[in-house]
């Protein structure tokens, strides 16, 4: 093989992992560590070594021990991926008292064994990378983390239960909390539940008291019926530009009696809470529990704002709080961190036009069941066909309406089966009627789930595996007379069922906010495919971001159910409460940077940069690269056309010398066939 003799007295120490057999079965991990220790030692190895497991403790104490006996300098970890390890690696350079930086990591578990099916060519591939990532480590320079101070406050979007708990966490630890919430009240989707499963307690009784606690707490600001506007800045150093809408009163004045909606003459229908079941006024607060307490002015439906007229509310109203001139408020906010617990949509079930929702009366989605099922709904707790008297006799749950299905949602959304099984249960309960559930597979795998699903079969409930093919009106057999039917095929008896029922409750999807793609960009963050927020790593850190000091927590990274949420909604709090009790965040050193006497100004890297990272200075016309917020991925180098950015840890020579290591030892194995 052709060599070039070190530049430098480069001291390198190559480690082969087996990664138990995630390698070693693909891979001959002792004829490359034999490689390396052989054929690369012109080039600066003086150690090569195989382990089972290296990124074990034992591992790392025998990188640790080379460094100091075999004084050397730069290491190369042929394993896993460098996301999952870099850092125990690296760890372990340090502790031996080398730059962290100077270590090298090699994917030959994921870039070789896992994706090879031959042993020879996948041996010969990893050689080939260990040969690249030597002569890379050759262009190592030693690197120091930047270190950011951390502001205290903390910044929540989202009211539901998972922005609650993340915010009263942080609060009760003493920091200062801005929860923003765009709906007049916090609460979220919960507050619209009437029973939660297994346990069956009282939504309102557990949620309203932490409700409560969020309105009266000294740590947090409130900040309802607003939304975030701009993000600027970077991790520990966030500015934070906020829209509050005008309530057209003035909450400081009100006490929330309840006399402006009283005696409101306009009667509108609640689209939103009570999702079109119910009615509320033109000035309203969206629930009894509401907190805020404060009523807000639905102006699209107001008299006033229609007419000019009326102005009811301002009359009767004991405190004179209103005003119809009030103006939205622009507010900025300083924040070290931020959580995001934005939730879900609901699917529209009249994308499923066979399934009859829209068309016929007496198909409800499961939000409608759990407003009429609450004491506090529009039919004070009486499950009742949409006439609004007859209680049902026979009732149909179909499961997974969107969910699992490819022309729609091809994922779970988690909480069906176990949501269907609690208006199972609260249908026989109420009614006695008979009820069908329609499912394709039940999925009840957390704690007392299965349980509560033994219970409802105990009860009576009748359960077909199939997924319905049609919600009809159309009867043709005797007794299907003013019945919904059911087509489906039941799947466990092998033939067609053609059932009638009296209700049909459609157990729909969970979805991605309708702008959680615009909020994602606002953030500096990212959307998967189906539009959920993308954490960092989905096993080992799911709240954190690719964004450092950005946290996304609950349904705003998929489906989830309450108390998954409000475990995430701790679990981002006690990331932020790290931060925020070291006061400073140690941040990676692989950044971009711009020569400014290169750079030309033309600014595509302005637009192309992820991470909102780069600044553009119009006095001297250069580019400037914020290293806080820059997160090292390369798009702006490889854009420049002048060649004026380049980054830390990934230059030019690093990448090109990487490229020739592979190369070499291919260009030296074609040799050996033609000559053979």
């Amino acid at each position: 093989m052709t060599t070039q003799p070190p530049t430098t007295e480069e001291r390198i120490g190559v480690y082969v992992c087996h990664c138990g057999s995630n390698i070693a079965q693909m891979v001959d991990v002792e004829n490359v560590a034999t490689f390396a220790k052989d054929e690369l030692g012109e080039r600066g190895v003086v150690i090569a070594r195989d382990y089972k497991f290296m990124c074990s403790s034992l591992g790392q104490e025998l990188i640790e021990a080379d460094i100091q006996r075999e004084g050397l300098n730069r290491v190369v970890v042929a394993a896993c991926s460098p996301h999952l390890h870099e850092k125990t690696f690296r760890g372990a350079c340090g502790r031996a008292g080398m730059n962290p930086y100077m270590c090298e990591m090699v994917s030959i578990r994921e870039q070789v064994s896992w994706v090879h099916t031959d042993r020879g060519e996948a041996t010969a591939k990893a050689k080939a990378m260990v040969s690249g990532g030597v002569e890379r480590v050759r262009e190592h320079v030693p690197l120091e983390p930047l270190r950011v101070p951390i502001h205290p406050d903390t910044l929540i979007v989202g009211g539901g239960i998972t922005g609650i708990q993340a915010a009263l966490e942080i609060a009760d630890s003493g920091y200062h909390v801005y929860l923003v919430e765009r709906e007049p009240s916090i609460g979220g989707h919960m507050a619209q539940f009437d029973k939660t499963f297994p346990t069956l307690d009282c939504a309102a009784c557990i949620l309203t008291p932490r409700m409560s606690d969020v309105g009266m707490h000294p740590n947090i600001t409130m900040l309802t019926w607003s939304e975030v506007e701009k993000v600027d800045g970077y991790v520990g150093n966030f500015l934070v530009t906020i829209r509050k809408k005008p309530r057209y009163l003035h909450v400081e004045d009100c006490t929330g009696c309840g006399i402006c909606w009283e005696k409101c003459p306009k009667k509108v229908l609640d689209e939103t809470f009570e999702v079109g079941l119910g009615y509320r006024k033109a000035i309203y607060t969206p629930f009894a529990q509401a907190v805020p307490k404060y009523p807000v002015i639905d102006t699209e439906n107001c008299i006033y704002f229609e007419k000019g007229t009326c102005r009811a509310c301002e009359k009767f109203c004991p405190t004179k709080c209103i005003d119809f001139n009030q103006k939205e408020e622009i507010m900025t906010v300083q924040v070290g961190n931020i959580i995001l617990a934005t939730g879900y949509d609901l699917f529209d079930a009249r994308r499923i036009p066979h399934y009859g929702y829209g068309r016929l009366a007496n198909v409800f989605t499961s939000v409608e069941f759990e407003r009429m099922t609450n004491a506090a709904g529009p039919t004070n707790g009486d499950i009742v066909l949409r006439d609004g008297k007859t209680k049902p006799q026979t009732v149909g749950i179909v499961h997974c309406v969107g969910s699992r299905d490819r022309n729609y949602n091809n994922y779970c959304s988690s909480i069906c089966c176990m949501q269907s099984l609690k208006f199972a249960h609260l249908v026989h309960e109420r009614t006695g009627a008979t009820v069908y559930n329609f499912y394709i597979d039940l999925r009840t795998p957390a704690k007392d789930y299965d349980e509560f699903y033994q219970r409802v079969l105990e009860e009576g409930t009748l359960f077909v595996r199939g997924k319905v093919a049609e919600v009809t009106d159309a009867a043709r057999l005797p007794g299907e007379e003013g019945k919904v039917i059911i087509q489906v095929e039941d799947t466990l008896a092998g033939k067609q069922r053609r059932i009638p029922v009296d209700m049909v409750i459609l157990s729909i999807a969970l979805e991605p906010r309708v702008d959680a793609k615009e909020t994602a960009k606002k953030f500096g963050i990212s959307c998967s495919i189906n539009g959920w927020f993308i954490e960092k790593h989905p096993k080992l850190d799911p709240v954190a971001t690719m964004t450092d000091g950005i946290f996304i927590a609950g349904c705003a990274t998929g489906p989830k159910d309450i108390p998954a949420s409000v475990s995430q909604g701790a679990a981002a709090a006690a990331r932020v409460l790290s931060y925020i009790h070291k006061g400073q965040i140690t941040l990676e050193p692989v950044r971009a940077s711009v020569n400014e006497a290169q750079c030309s100004g033309c600014r595509i890297c302005n637009a192309l940069c992820p991470f909102n990272a780069i600044t553009f200075h119009e006095d001297r016309m250069v580019t400037e690269v914020n290293p806080a917020l820059c997160q090292g991925c390369g798009t702006c180098v490889a854009a420049c056309p002048a060649g004026a950015i380049s980054g830390t840890g990934f230059s030019n020579q690093q990448v090109l010398a990487q490229i020739e290591g592979l190369l070499m030892l291919n260009l030296e194995q074609a040799r050996e066939k033609v000559f053979a």
